[in-house]
């Protein structure tokens, strides 16, 4: 017995009352149609099962239907770090909501990392062949050089986090010195009067963000100086720092650890110091990652809507590609205090 045959254009514009032409044009998004046809053509796609074919598609619309999603400033040379990048929780997170937000609109992107100039350079050319449509950068570079050689092969590209410094490139942020503010205000809130902090990568943007609005913080409640070490947002360098600021200050009460991996790091670190929390040391971590909600305590801390900051990234980066014309634009999300029981 054969098979039944694949459905047709014609079959979804007999489905939808329309003609075959204008099913293709809503496909393949060639000129504009009305809304409410765009929807009865896609609802007859649905009815139908009907599946685009791709290489014709992008004959007409000149484009891969694909998107690059260039991770920059990891470098996986280094298997101990391979490790880490691949179960970090940061990106995971991040990496899940892109694909979340792409898969519906049937784009596959391809993950690339750009560890040097050799990369940025390979990147390039792999764009201009016209493999991807547009690349999302993902970096902790203080200098990259990956947007403006984008831009120049005509490919659009959105940023993860501002850059570290001014440039014309389109960006998804947080307001990440509002939520240091708000890991002090809660901590003099409770009590807290010898805060200290563990910082990120004080070379990244928001570690420097972070780090600034807890100091303004804690000065709006009478502590001009918080003594920091800096970490690297990893459980390691979490417990390496903690142990450093009880040699340091050893009456301290509260910590601000700008990640939540850190932040699990000190608790165990105060821990094998016979500190408990929170009854002698409050902690207040960053991002609402799996360690703040799986460790125990659970971890006080600021929320990062990656998730949903991901499908901000995407809905930019697919605007840009349809229209490249507008200028850049920033996109920048309010934290969230989520209370447990650490702090």
């Amino acid at each position: 017995m054969s098979a039944d045959p694949s459905p047709t254009l014609e079959d979804v514009a007999r489905v939808a009352g329309v003609s075959r032409a204008t099913v293709s044009r809503v496909i393949n998004e060639t000129r504009n149609v009305a809304p409410e046809i765009q929807e009865v053509v896609r609802r007859a796609v649905e009815a139908t099962g009907y599946v685009p074919n791709r290489a014709a598609r992008s004959l007409v619309t000149r484009r891969s239907e694909a998107v690059g999603v260039v991770v920059a400033g990891t470098d996986l040379s280094d298997s101990l770090n391979a490790g880490q990048f691949l179960t970090d929780p940061f990106f995971g997170r991040l990496l899940t909501g892109i694909i979340g937000a792409l898969k519906p609109r049937g784009i596959f992107p391809a993950l690339m990392l750009a560890e040097n100039e050799a990369d940025d350079l390979a990147i390039t050319a792999y764009f201009k062949q016209g493999n991807a449509d547009g690349a999302l950068l993902i970096s902790t570079y203080p200098d990259e050089r990956l947007p403006g050689m984008l831009a120049e092969v005509g490919r659009p590209s959105v940023r993860f986090a501002r850059p570290a410094r001014p440039a014309p490139v389109s960006y998804v942020d947080l307001a990440h010195r509002e939520g240091g503010r708000m890991a002090a205000a809660h901590l003099a809130s409770v009590g807290r009067r010898r805060p200290v902090a563990i910082t990120g990568p004080m070379e990244i943007p928001a570690a420097q963000e972070r780090q600034a609005g807890y100091e303004e913080g804690w000065a709006r409640h009478g502590c001009p100086f918080v003594p920091s070490v800096e970490g690297g947002f990893t459980y390691d360098s979490g417990e390496r720092a903690m142990k450093e600021l009880l040699d340091r200050v050893p009456d301290l009460d509260a910590v601000f650890a700008a990640s939540d991996l850190m932040a699990q790091g000190a608790i165990h670190a105060l821990g094998d110091h016979g500190r408990r929390v929170p009854e002698d040391v409050a902690v207040v971590g960053f991002d609402d990652s799996a360690p703040a909600r799986l460790s125990r305590p659970g971890i006080t801390t600021i929320r990062q809507p990656l998730e949903e900051m991901a499908a901000a990234m995407v809905r930019l980066l697919l605007q840009r590609i349809e229209d490249p014309s507008p200028d850049p634009t920033s996109v920048i999300f309010d934290p969230v205090l989520v209370l447990r029981e650490s702090a």
